[in-house]
């Protein structure tokens, strides 16, 4: 693997010149340097953040950039969550769905993956706004962009209601500064920029993950041979897939699947939504978090084809697109092809909002439990084959 060979020439010929350290001279070369950053969008927060700073940064395998699904999975491939949350204040009922190994340990998966990946990655938090900002500036001034986990209402350029504030996501990449903004890279396929004063409303916001910053020196890579991060990778899908946990792997879809008819549980849909207030948050919630291969089914099949080629035998990619279909059922289901309110989300659109507001006063569920079963069911099987191959 390489990364940034030109870039790395021009430091060293500053230090022959000047004889400073390495990371003075890089600080200076990156200084008298424009900001260069290809937009390169992405599925998923956490594997396109780390694709597309890779990519920016130069790191390559056999002359190309690590592509997300092989991040997806080096990291440990698929994970599976279900969490079903009751605002009654907002008459707001929204559904949780986790799809990445380690979903709900970002932290943790980071770490991980970089170790796999031989990458020197640097967690830097602070409980300290003027310390958060500094650290962030710090590794900018260096040319290093920043993964930085935020909550999105903060930060303002998705157009969210109040009713989101504090409900965190996906992190951003922060690759430049521009006067008093930060040149944002949201899996965006436009330019983003956004005030130095909202970036750090956005970082302190979240308690769990408040002030977090990733960064990744391109001085220090040194991945190597892939196959022995794609085999620990692979290892760890099969063994996570195979624990028993409803709320974490893939017995939380029996679990959805149970959750939608079961009249005697208190989390059961037929409770939850009874009184019909909250339809048009969920079914919103499954469409967003799931639609445009979100459910990573799609992606890790794509992994599964690459991983083959670079292993010298054949990954059973078949059985996680047909995963992939199934989930496409259960997208179609929550929000019809031509529904007014799939159209807005597919927008990114704000007035979804105020539509889904508007439906949330009364509303019935759609009949879910056949499609989930029936992605379950599919999961299952893919995992036992992919169990089989290993």
């Amino acid at each position: 693997m390489t990364a940034r060979k030109h870039f790395k020439q021009l430091v060293r010929d500053r230090m022959a010149r000047t004889g400073e350290a390495y990371t003075v001279a890089r600080r200076h070369v990156e200084a008298g340097a424009p900001v260069h950053w290809e937009l390169r969008g992405g599925v998923e927060g956490e594997t396109a953040a780390f694709a597309n700073v890779l990519a920016n940064l130069g790191v390559e395998h056999d002359g190309a950039p690590l592509s997300e699904a092989m991040i997806l999975g080096i990291g440990g491939g698929l994970g599976a969550g279900y969490i079903l949350w009751e605002f009654d204040a907002w008459g707001y009922r929204a559904l949780t769905l986790g799809f990445r190994r380690q979903w709900q340990y970002p932290a943790r998966w980071a770490s991980g993956l970089a170790e796999r990946l031989g990458l020197q990655a640097v967690l830097h938090e602070t409980g300290g706004r003027k310390a958060a900002a500094a650290a962030l500036d710090a590794q900018l001034e260096q040319g290093l962009p920043a993964i930085a986990w935020i909550d999105p209402y903060q930060l303002g350029h998705r157009g969210l209601p109040e009713s989101r504030d504090g409900f965190g996501g996906s992190p951003v990449v922060v690759y430049g500064r521009s006067g008093d903004s930060y040149l944002i890279d949201d899996r965006s396929t436009e330019r983003e920029v956004v005030s130095a004063e909202r970036v750090a409303d956005a970082r302190a916001r979240v308690s769990s993950y408040k002030h977090r910053l990733i960064t990744i020196d391109p001085a220090r890579v040194d991945v190597g041979d892939l196959r022995a991060a794609i085999e620990e990778g692979l290892r760890l899908q099969v063994e996570h897939l195979s624990e028993k946990s409803d709320s974490f792997s893939l017995p939380a879809w029996r679990k959805w699947a149970r959750m939608i008819t079961d009249t005697r549980h208190k989390k059961g849909w037929p409770t939850v939504f009874a009184d019909g207030r909250g339809t048009a948050s969920a079914r919103g919630s499954i469409y967003a978090g799931a639609s445009g291969g979100a459910h990573l089914r799609g992606l890790y099949a794509d992994f599964l084809d690459e991983a083959s080629a670079l292993l010298g035998r054949e990954l059973p990619s078949a059985p996680w697109r047909e995963a992939a279909a199934r989930w496409e059922a259960i997208v179609d289901a929550a929000l019809e092809p031509g529904d007014e309110l799939r159209e807005l989300i597919d927008r990114e659109d704000p007035a979804r909002w105020s539509v889904q507001a508007e439906r949330d006063v009364a509303g019935e569920m759609p009949p879910l439990a056949d499609e989930v079963t029936a992605m379950y069911e599919a999961e299952v099987a893919a995992l036992d084959r992919l169990r089989a191959a290993l």
